[in-house]
C-alpha cells in the first residue's frame, strides 16, 4: 500500500526538522537535506534523521532512497497508526504517540512518531511537532549523545514518557478537584465538564495501553537483535514500566470520573425526586380544597348557607382546619 498523493502544499514544506550524523567516536555532525540527497549519509558511522512526513520530497526519499524495504516505508508513511513495535529484518519498525503539547491544540490529541531504527540508521517521522525529539536533540547538544541507535530510541521513549508524566498528573489533580466540588454544597458540578474530562482521559488511553504493550514488546525482542546495549535495554525496561504505571493512573482516573459522574446523575435525581414530593405534597394539600370549592361553584339550587351571611366564613374556617389538620397528619407520619 502506497501512500497518498501528496498536495502541492506538502510539496512546499521543508523535508527535514533536523538530522545528525554520527563518527565511529559518536562525534554529532548536522547534517542539511542537501547532505541526505548528495550521499554524504555514506560517510558516518550511523546517522538520525528527523522528517516531515508531509512533505513530498520526504516520503520520495523514505520510499525511494533510504535503503528501507516497500512495506516498512508504507508504514512509516500511512496516515493512521497505532503504538507497536515490530522486528522486520534488521531493523525495527516502532510507532510510539506522544503528548501534544503544540500551542493552542488539545494535550489529548496525541501525535505519533514513526521510527526505523538499524545499527546504521535512524529514521523518524512526525507531521507535527513533537517536543521528545527536540529534549533528545537537546541532550545531544549538551553533549549526551547515545553510543548507538538503539540508545537513541531509548532516548526518544524515554523522552516521550517524560512529556506525558506531568500531563496525566493533572488529571488526577483535575479529578480532586471535581470530588472536591461535588463534596462542597455551595458548588454545583456541571455534569457536560465531566463528560469532557472523561472524553480526554479515555482518548489519551486510547494509545497509552498500546504503547505499553509495544515498550514490553521492545523489551522482549531488542536484547535478542543485537541493537540495544544492555544498558539501552535498562533505560527501555524503566520507559516501559513508567508507561504501565501511567496506564494505571489512566484506569484509576477513569473509574473516578466514572464514580463522579454516577454521583452527579444522583445528586440531580435526588433534587429532582425532593421537587416532585413538594409538588406532591402541595398537591394533598390543595385536592380536598379544590374539590369543595369546586362542589360549592356549582349554580343549582338546594345549595346549603346559600342564603346565610355566615355561610362564606363558615366554609372558609372549614377549609382552614382541614389545610391544618392534613398538616398535621403529613408531620406525624414524617412526611413533611
Amino acid at each position: 500500500m502506497t501512500p497518498s498523493a501528496p498536495s502541492q502544499t506538502s510539496a512546499k514544506i521543508h523535508p527535514l526538522v533536523f538530522g545528525y550524523g554520527f563518527a565511529n567516536d559518536g562525534t554529532p555532525t548536522p547534517l542539511s537535506w542537501e547532505d541526505v540527497t548528495s550521499g554524504r549519509l555514506a560517510e558516518f558511522s550511523r546517522y538520525w534523521l528527523h522528517l516531515n512526513r508531509l512533505s513530498e520530497a520526504a516520503q520520495e526519499w523514505v520510499s525511494n532512497a533510504s535503503g528501507v524495504d516497500e512495506l516498512a516505508a508504507d508504514a512509516l508513511l500511512q496516515a493512521g497508526t497505532r503504538p507497536r513495535a515490530v522486528r522486520h529484518g534488521k531493523g525495527f519498525l516502532i510507532n510510539l504517540r506522544g503528548m501534544n503539547l503544540n500551542e493552542g491544540e488539545a494535550r489529548e490529541d496525541m501525535l505519533a512518531l514513526r521510527i526505523w531504527a538499524s545499527e546504521t540508521s535512524l529514521i523518524t517521522l512526525r507531521s507535527k511537532r513533537i517536543q521528545a525529539a527536540r529534549d533528545v536533540e537537546a541532550s545531544m547538544r549538551e553533549g549526551d549523545v547515545p553510543n548507538s541507535t538503539g540508545g537513541l530510541v531509548a532516548a526518544l521513549a524515554e523522552a516521550l514518557t517524560n512529556r506525558m508524566e506531568p500531563e496525566i498528573a493533572q488529571f488526577d489533580e483535575q479529578a480532586d478537584e471535581f470530588e472536591d466540588q461535588l463534596l462542597d454544597a455551595d458548588s454545583r458540578l456541571p455534569r457536560s465538564a465531566l463528560s469532557e474530562f472523561r472524553r480526554r482521559v479515555l482518548q489519551v488511553r486510547r494509545y497509552i495501553m498500546p504503547q505499553r504493550d509495544a515498550l514490553a514488546q521492545l523489551v522482549r525482542e531488542g536484547a535478542q537483535a543485537g541493537l540495544f546495549s544492555d544498558y539501552d535495554m535498562m533505560y527501555l525496561r524503566e520507559s516501559a514500566d513508567r508507561v504501565t504505571r501511567l496506564s494505571e493512573e489512566l484506569e484509576t482516573i477513569r473509574d473516578r470520573s466514572t464514580v463522579l459522574q454516577e454521583q452527579v446523575i444522583e445528586a440531580r435525581g435526588e433534587i429532582m425526586n425532593q421537587r416532585l414530593f413538594v409538588l406532591s405534597i402541595l398537591s394533598a394539600v390543595f385536592l380536598p380544597i379544590s374539590f369543595v370549592t369546586g362542589l360549592f361553584g356549582v349554580n343549582l339550587g338546594g345549595m346549603p348557607g346559600l342564603h346565610s351571611p355566615l355561610a362564606f366564613a363558615i366554609l372558609v374556617g372549614a377549609l382552614i382546619a382541614a389545610t391544618v389538620l392534613m398538616l398535621a397528619i403529613f408531620r406525624w407520619r414524617r412526611w413533611i
